[in-house]
Formats: structure tokens, sequence, C-alpha cells
């Protein structure tokens, strides 16, 4: 269901179920019962999803923040 962060070499796809749009926006969070505080787990996401697969993870109080694709590090994957 969902996609990590691309290579160079791969396309930036919406992390949402059947969607293959580009994601252009990165839901960054943690599990902080599951991960480290370091840790940065990323879903990519289109205009239309970036809404409702940040909500998903902020209910769980997981979000840590949205960010244009282009903002990530190599710390964030």
């Amino acid at each position: 269901m969902l996609q990590l962060v691309p290579s160079a070499a791969e396309p930036s796809v919406c992390s949402a179920k059947g969607c293959r749009r580009p994601g252009l926006h990165a839901v960054v969070w943690r599990n902080p019962k599951l991960h480290t505080p370091e840790r940065r787990k990323v879903w990519l996401a289109c205009d239309d999803h970036q809404g409702s697969l940040s909500d998903f993870v902020a209910k769980r109080g997981f979000l840590i923040e949205v960010i244009p694709v282009d903002r990530l590090t190599d710390a964030d994957g």
C-alpha cells in the first residue's frame, strides 16, 4: 500500500492505495512505540491525498510534519 521515499532513479508516486499521481508532499511520521526518536518514516502524497494520509497518522499521534518532497533529506525514509 505504501511506498518509501524513492531514489533518484525512481519516480515519486503517491503512497495512497491505487494512486499513481506524483507525490508532491512528504508526510513525515514516527510510531514512538516502534521507532527511535531520530527515525523519520515518510509517505508521499499527491495534492488529493495529502490531507487523508496526514490525518491518518495525526489521529494516531504519529505525525511529525508535512513538507514538500524537495525538502526531504537523507535522514528521511
